[in-house]
């Protein structure tokens, strides 16, 4: 049996675009992604704001097409994909985090899938893939529906290196969920880490090929995907396999992956390897060896995320658990978006970023714009810093106008039609 393969490379901004081209390539993306078939680049959007550490960086994902092109990928079957949720505005995350900057670019399809795209249910689609399913029956036993156009195309996940206060870590495998199931995600988060090794059976069943290109310029630490601590670290990662990627992501941040409960679950039931020591490396091993001695999402949490373990998992279960799935559910939508968008962002965000946002990294994310990358990558990424534009007042307006999408958006208040979902 063939030894699941990580591909790691340290990287600057000089040489990115070479970098992630030779990434990919010693992770064997060729032999995965078909070239005859449509692929979906699977955006990565945890905040709308600009936060380092938290979305794909707009060289994650040029990096990744102008790889896919010089190897002989045809433009028009690649898309960017994604998803939306009821606390993230994913048309405002695009622009704020420069991603439609590249997809524009480059002249390629932008797919919203809650935009007129249909879907299906996830029994059509896998078939009996779905008697193997450790939760989602449970969770959802009225079925449940997945995009119509995944089934048979190729997906590159583009996730970063990051924490999370449900998941310990979250990565490539975590990059599914809000591209498969439907606005009701929630309700799987008592049992999260069972419902992503469920994610990836359908993926492994659907998809073409399935592949991941991790950012790790930037990395964040603590209660994530948003109110972390970012750090420089510059690293890359790719790999087919979704478990031993992000086994590796999370080794590098000095945790124990067969410690995190998806991980270990997706490796013993043989869906990839969450083994390092079974993992082989290519590229740079010595970056691979290396302990960010991160402290993790759990040591330093939040008020929202703190109250978020207590709804799931701890006091207030009894009491509040069953609003969420009812339509009482907009309440935490609200509590959401009032915390995250309208209190820590304008308050908190700036807390510890100066040297992150002065980094060649952010000053390269700063004056994307205005900069003209050679083949290899950009030679110089200009003087100015990356700059929080969305903070005090600011964030606080642009927050209320959130808020009032997010109330119109809920899903107990519009519902996909069902003749949408292949259900009923």
């Amino acid at each position: 049996m063939q030894r699941s393969k990580v591909a790691i490379l340290r990287t600057r901004p000089a040489t990115v675009f070479d970098d992630y081209h030779r990434l990919m390539n010693l992770a064997g993306y060729q032999s995965v992604i078909a070239k005859d078939a449509d692929t979906a680049l699977k955006i990565n959007i945890s905040w709308h704001f600009f936060f380092p550490g938290s979305s794909t960086v707009p060289w994650q994902l040029d990096g990744v097409i102008r790889a896919m092109k010089r190897d002989g990928y045809k433009p028009e079957l690649i898309h960017g994909c994604h998803n939306r949720t009821v606390v993230i505005d994913a048309h405002l995350g695009e622009r704020e985090n420069k991603q439609l900057n590249v997809t524009e670019a480059h002249g390629l399809r932008n797919i919203h899938l809650y935009e007129g795209e249909p879907w299906i249910n996830v029994r059509d689609a896998v078939g009996e893939v779905g008697d193997k399913f450790l939760v989602l029956n449970k969770v959802y036993p009225d079925g449940f529906a997945v995009p119509r156009r995944f089934v048979g195309e190729n997906i590159i996940h583009l996730p970063t290196v990051k924490t999370h206060v449900f998941t310990t870590t979250t990565g490539a495998m975590k990059n599914a969920f809000g591209g498969l199931l439907n606005e009701h995600r929630h309700w799987t988060h008592e049992v999260i880490h069972e419902t992503l090794v469920d994610l990836l059976m359908i993926q492994k069943k659907i998809h073409r090929g399935v592949f991941a290109v991790m950012d790790g310029t930037f990395a964040g630490d603590g209660p994530g995907p948003r109110c972390m601590i970012p750090h420089v670290k510059n690293v890359i990662l790719a790999s087919s396999d979704q478990v031993a990627i992000d086994a590796v992501a999370a080794k590098l941040m000095g945790m124990d992956p067969l410690a995190i409960k998806y991980i270990r679950l997706a490796h013993d039931m043989g869906l990839g390897c969450g083994d390092p020591r079974e993992i082989e490396i290519v590229g740079d091993a010595d970056a691979a060896a290396e302990n960010w001695h991160f402290d993790g999402p759990f040591k330093k949490m939040t008020f929202a995320s703190k109250m978020q373990h207590k709804i799931y998992w701890g006091r207030l279960k009894t009491a509040l658990e069953w609003s969420l799935k009812t339509w009482l559910a907009p309440w935490a939508y609200i509590a959401s978006v009032l915390y995250h968008d309208s209190f820590w962002y304008p308050a908190r965000a700036k807390r510890h970023m100066r040297e992150v946002l002065e980094s060649d990294w952010g000053r390269l994310f700063g004056n994307w714009e205005t900069l003209t990358p050679d083949e290899r990558g950009f030679p110089s990424v200009g003087d100015k810093p990356a700059e929080m534009k969305l903070v005090g007042a600011a964030a606080l307006r642009k927050s209320v106008n959130i808020l009032g999408t997010c109330i119109r958006e809920a899903p107990e208040f519009r519902p996909f039609k069902k003749h949408s979902h292949g259900l009923g």
